[in-house]
């Protein structure tokens, strides 16, 4: 079976995919597979035979991981007796760990909210492994995404079988019986204590990076410099995977047979301390395929003359392992990248590879197959590709092997056996991180660094699969003239496929985006002839002392807005339209103006703008983005729409809200009014002045408050839909039960953010639907 493990791991797959996911379609692409195995790669009888017992194997190992996947807690449920299996994450002033629930031996996420700063620092250096806590709280359901292409905190925690949040208002560690640790418990001490100790005995810079390498902790790092990271393609460095445990491996076992030891005696140390390490580093998917994979090889070489394994089929038993005993990690994004990346170098490595023998061509190869593995799943989960990803690799990649993963493991060392490091040691690594922290931070500003198609579909999915399996075919017969150009052309429709499909869509939509207790809309127009962006929402910032500073606190622009506009492929904004200065319509602007080239901004004409306003007429200025101050009169056109701006007059001297911009069009066969925060005075000088104003789709002012929508305007204009954007809950009381009875007597339809996420019209010419994300 040697070089047959991954046509039983493609086979595994399939079954837990019939399992989890759906049944007939993946049941069928098995019977075509399997036949496919017989007729063409001359699978005999038996081998086949072997692949139907695994597939009913594995599909009874999904369909039971799919069964047992929900809680078993009464939702009723106030008091609790914990054991915690993870250390805590101290952010400001919340603290969070993952805990497993005795009684019903299920693990939940706790929640505290730390209510002094000496209790804080207290609570950052105690160990919470080896007890058992009595804890009283709530149980709250995890939040779930209310924007397409948001994340879904309640599927992420569910595919690792947690269901719940517990929140509770007392110290975690008051009610505490100490227990016997197990092994498992012990090395996740060890791993605590690690971190704390290089938290204690370096500067940050070192620190944080030392525990993200030999930890496996990012908790520690940059909330911006893991950005820059992400952004130019090398945030898979900071994980521990097989490049780092590779190196470790490999420098234990040269020092162990240059201290005399055998190489036998040395393989059973390492096939003893590997699963340990895997544990000490954190568990995540990349550093257990790694170390899964260094396991199967040492067997091997163990027992090399009953036993062998190629390099493919070490890394196929490793993801056929993996799905036996979770078969839900397949949703994990690292876990994806990580094996499709591997699984891609691997099979390169006889064919591709044998055309370079520079070694700095074949990084640069290593690189380009890197990047096109982990291609669809990036573009699906983080919709954007880094351009400067290929060059950032090969400068980092040996940086990390041959710099920061043995330096770092050497100051380590040196601090634990002689309590003190050379403080010219320190300075020289404090100045090399700071250099390559600010090169990554140039890099990841680069106009254009980005390639953001959008959240591919199925279908582009599948197409992009295709693709990319036709390039590494065409690149292994690179040397015929028609192999370079069936190459260049497969290279060229990967990168243009999704977004002339994006520019070339005859449909156009108007989406209110749920960004809590705020406004944002976006008008996409057909074959995005013009996108327009009507306020960002914005989050409220309470001064608060410096100790509950979060590290990385929540921004609806950048957290919501960002990811939406990005997972729609848009890159440009043609015009942000801010239609008054109140923080929670445009305060995501910043964001915004960070992350896509905005073309102009229009502001209402106003006499007083506010502080933000000003800031961002600052920030525009800097860009050179033009900033428009518009009132009632103004219009334009854009891609054969016309929008006509009906308030507020020049030079606005009033209230706020009465000052927002309202204005009007026509799309998608239906009568648009947009109008910010309008009050009811704002809504009546408009019927005044447009006595014959007539409107299908009402954007509702002021969130459905009552000192909007007022009954004058309402019953003239009698809209058929309104929108309603508020947030869930929220303190103002917002919309208002006045408003929502004055909208039933003219028979409108009420679409609500607060109850039904983001509202999408979607119109091809002038008919359209409206829908909503959440049913």
């Amino acid at each position: 079976m040697n070089g047959k493990y991954i046509y039983i791991a493609i086979s595994t797959l399939l079954c837990v995919l019939c399992a989890i996911v759906t049944f007939f379609p993946y049941f069928l692409l098995m019977i075509i597979y399997m036949y496919f195995l017989y007729q063409y790669k001359r699978f005999s009888k038996e081998q086949i035979a072997l692949l139907v017992v695994i597939f009913t194997f594995s599909l009874l190992i999904g369909m039971k991981g799919e069964k047992m996947n929900h809680s078993l807690i009464p939702e009723s449920t106030t008091a609790f007796t914990l054991e915690y299996i993870e250390s805590p994450k101290i952010d400001g002033d919340l603290l969070q760990v993952e805990v497993k629930e005795k009684f019903h031996n299920e693990n939940l996420i706790l929640r505290y909210k730390l209510k002094k700063e000496n209790e804080k620092k207290y609570l950052q250096n105690k160990s919470f492994f080896s007890r058992v806590c009595k804890v009283s709280g709530s149980l709250k359901k995890p939040v779930v995404a209310k924007n397409p292409n948001g994340f879904d905190y309640r599927s992420y925690l569910s595919n690792k079988r947690i269901y719940w949040i517990l929140e509770t208002s007392e110290n975690p560690l008051q009610q505490c019986t100490p227990i016997r640790p197990s092994l498992l418990v012990m090395v996740k001490q060890l791993r605590f204590t690690g971190t704390r100790y290089l938290t204690d005995h370096f500067p940050i810079e070192i620190a944080s990076l030392s525990a993200a390498l030999i930890f496996g902790d990012r908790s520690l790092l940059n909330p911006d410099l893991l950005g820059n990271y992400q952004k130019t393609g090398i945030v898979h460095l900071l994980a521990i995977s097989g490049l780092h445990v590779s190196l470790l491996i490999g420098v234990v076992f040269y020092l162990g047979l240059r201290c005399g030891v055998t190489r036998q005696w040395m393989t059973n140390v390492l096939l003893v301390a590997i699963p340990v390490y895997v544990i000490l580093t954190g568990s995540s998917p990349s550093v257990i395929r790694a170390g899964l994979m260094i396991f199967l090889v040492l067997v091997t070489t163990k027992w090399k003359n009953r036993l062998k394994l190629l390099p493919i089929d070490a890394i196929c038993l490793a993801f056929i392992v993996f799905l036996f005993f979770d078969p839900l990690i397949i949703f994990d994004v690292g876990f994806q990248l990580s094996f499709s990346v591997s699984v891609a170098i691997i099979m390169s490595a006889s064919t591709i590879y044998s055309f370079y023998q520079h070694s700095l061509v074949r990084m640069l190869v290593t690189s380009v197959i890197s990047q096109l593995a982990a291609f669809p799943f990036l573009l699906y989960h983080y919709f954007e590709l880094s351009l400067v990803g290929i060059i950032a690799n090969m400068l980092y990649i040996p940086l990390f092997s041959f710099v920061y993963l043995p330096g770092l493991y050497f100051l380590f060392v040196v601090q634990l056996l002689f309590s003190n490091t050379p403080s010219i040691l320190i300075n020289i690594f404090i100045k090399i991180i700071s250099f390559f922290n600010e090169l990554i931070d140039y890099a990841a500003k680069i106009p254009f660094g980005s390639f953001i198609p959008g959240r591919p579909t199925l279908i582009f999915l599948i197409m992009d699969t295709l693709i990319i399996l036709a390039i590494f075919c065409n690149w292994e017969h690179i040397t015929s003239s028609k192999g370079k150009r069936r190459l260049i052309l497969l290279s060229i429709l990967l990168f243009t496929l999704q977004m002339g499909s994006n520019r070339f869509n005859p449909y156009g939509e108007v989406t209110m985006i749920d960004v809590g207790q705020g406004d944002c809309i976006l008008i996409q127009l057909p074959f995005r002839k013009g996108t327009i962006l009507i306020d960002t929402g914005g989050t409220m910032q309470y001064p608060v002392e410096e100790w509950r500073q979060r590290a990385n606190p929540f921004e609806v622009g950048k957290d919501v807005v960002v990811p939406y506009l990005k997972g729609k492929g848009i890159t440009k904004i043609d015009k942000l339209i801010l239609t008054h200065g109140d923080i929670d319509h445009i305060g995501g602007s910043f964001s915004i103006l960070n992350e896509l080239k905005v073309k102009q901004i229009l502001i209402p004409s106003v006499i007083d703008p506010s502080d933000t306003e000003l800031d961002i007429i600052k920030i525009a200025k800097k860009k050179g983005i033009p900033v428009i101050k518009v009132a009632a009169g103004d219009y334009w056109n854009m891609g054969g729409f016309e929008f006509y701006i009906l308030s507020p007059e020049r030079n606005f001297a009033g209230e706020r809200n009465s000052g927002s911009i309202a204005f009007f069009s026509r799309i998608g066969g239906r009568n648009w009014f947009f109008g910010g925060d309008l009050d009811k005075e704002g809504e009546e000088k408009i019927i005044k002045r447009y006595p014959h104003l007539t409107i299908d789709v009402l954007k509702a002012g002021h969130h459905g408050s009552k000192t909007s929508s007022a009954e004058l305007f309402i019953q003239q204009v009698k809209p058929k839909t309104v929108l309603i954007s508020a947030g869930e809950k929220n303190r103002f009381g917002h919309p208002h039960q006045e408003v929502l009875d004055r909208l039933k007597e003219v028979n409108a339809t009420i679409y609500r953010t607060d109850l039904q996420g983001a509202i999408t019209y979607r119109f091809y010419k002038q008919k359209g639907t409206f829908s909503t994300f959440l049913p």
